[in-house]
């Protein structure tokens, strides 16, 4: 075969997994709502079950017809005199949502002895969702709750080396930096290519960043980390082809950052082929703070196959559970919050409804209409989003100004379009060369299922008047 042949069929298999793997989850989700909503009645207080009887509002429609979207936009409190971009940061629970998760708290607060509530069944209920076996979901507090429970639970040894990459958020970087000096272990951070104009990425550049890694370093990899989707760019990692082909034949652990991922992509565990994987239920998916999902690969089996020369290749750091069950462990710290967890569940059961296939979609679609419309009105600006479906995500980001480098310039640029147009979005840093000495500043625009395109049309046009002022 050539490679063009190898790749064809490489695609064509994955394509053929992916339907499979889709038709179960499928099944799944169709029941996963009503455990979710039984669960949740048997656990409150009696005088509470009234306030859930009108949670199950089920969307229907096309998801195609604008109509229906502006059904899913009214499930939203959002503040009317601005729109908010800026979901990367934080989302925002749907009126449903709030509203039980408020009654559940007063309901604890008038009934104390109920608080302490087993969280461990929402896990279970909400792993279909992403594509999970029910025992190998753990709701964390967020993303960093659960790269820390793994990354300082591992035993690393001196010499070992931790792949890792330069757009990585702290969440990241400081308990692999505080493990480096723990054992003696290596944190090696690989630069990704960054998409502009003129400078196209593809899925292979990527995986190839990371292969040469494995080539040079050899048997001393013991683990990979990286995000699934960057924080600093908003391009989405092919993470499934570096986990099989890089990872996985070279007996290597993957812990993925999923920090922006949950309730933006329709999102499969088993298919993506990592170990570990962390996200946050406050972004994207829309449920309350200190929430968040950690998947642990069928016990970590795959850990003790991989890491077989250590002892103890997982320590338990964050559990209060003397249970040999790894789930029972990781989600048993103690007092847990009940009704955020509940919450949680709750944004999920809403988002499985809707379809989780559909809400990537729009998600995408909005995406792409934002870079699109972005490189009309700005044709000369730096665009570091690649407009790829496979690599592209709900952030988009870009730079209107001639200085890259010019942090003050581009915060005054935010803050008025806050202030003077009512659009809210955030900025990022990255170095856009690892060998610069001062990072690229960029704007980062999120665009999720409760926008439009009057949104992202309105606010390239607010972006292109203001730009003309500040000049």
């Amino acid at each position: 075969m050539t490679n063009q042949q190898n790749n064809l069929f490489d695609r064509d298999q994955l394509q053929n997994e992916q339907l499979q793997s889709n038709e179960r989850r499928r099944f799944l989700k169709t029941t996963t709502g009503l455990a979710i909503t039984a669960a949740g009645a048997s656990l409150l207080p009696a005088s509470a079950h009234a306030s859930t009887d009108d949670f199950n509002a089920t969307f229907h429609g096309n998801h195609a017809d604008q109509r229906f979207w502006n059904k899913v936009r009214k499930e939203f409190i959002l503040n009317k005199r601005n729109t908010y971009m800026n979901i990367g940061t934080a989302g925002t629970m749907p009126k449903r949502v709030l509203k039980d998760y408020n009654h559940a708290n007063e309901q604890i607060s008038i009934n104390p002895w109920n608080s302490n509530i087993p969280t461990l069944d929402y896990a279970k209920q909400i792993a279909p969702s992403f594509g999970a076996d029910p025992h190998e979901l753990v709701l964390c507090r967020n993303t960093t709750d659960g790269l820390c429970t793994i990354i300082n639970g591992l035993q690393f040894e001196y010499g070992d080396i931790i792949l890792t990459t330069n757009h990585e958020h702290h969440g990241v970087t400081t308990p692999l930096k505080h493990v480096a000096e723990r054992y003696g272990a290596e944190v090696i951070e690989l630069a990704l290519p960054v998409y502009t104009p003129g400078n196209d990425v593809s899925v292979n550049d990527f995986v190839q960043v990371f292969a040469d890694a494995v080539n040079l370093y050899g048997s001393r990899v013991r683990l990979m980390v990286f995000s699934h989707v960057t924080f600093t760019t908003g391009t989405t990692l092919p993470a499934q082809q570096i986990c099989k082909r890089v990872a996985i034949p070279n007996g290597i652990v993957t812990l993925v950052d999923g920090a922006h991922t949950p309730g933006m992509f329709n999102l499969d565990f088993h298919d993506i082929d990592c170990d570990f994987y962390s996200g946050a239920g406050h972004k994207w998916q829309c449920g309350p703070g200190a929430t968040g999902f950690l998947y642990v690969r069928d016990n970590a089996s795959r850990l003790f196959e991989f890491w077989s020369d250590r002892e103890t290749p997982l320590w338990f750091i964050n559990t209060s559970s003397s249970s040999v069950e790894v789930q029972t462990k990781l989600q048993s710290v103690g007092q847990d919050n009940y009704p955020a967890k509940r919450a949680l569940a709750k944004a999920c059961e809403m988002w499985d409804e809707i379809g989780r296939d559909a809400i990537e979609k729009r998600i995408l679609d909005l995406s792409a209409l934002c870079k699109e419309e972005l490189a009309r009105k700005f044709p000369d600006a730096m665009i570091f989003a690649p407009n790829v479906r496979k690599l592209s995500s709900g952030l988009t980001t870009f730079n209107p100004f001639d200085d890259l480098t010019d942090s003050a310039l581009l915060t005054e640029f935010r803050d008025r379009l806050d202030e003077e147009y009512g659009y809210i979005v955030r900025t990022t840093s990255f170095y856009l060369d690892p060998n610069d000495s001062v990072k690229t500043y960029s704007l980062r625009i999120s665009t999720h299922l409760f926008h439009d395109d009057d949104d992202v049309k309105g606010l390239v046009k607010a972006m292109k008047q203001l730009y003309r002022e500040m000049r």
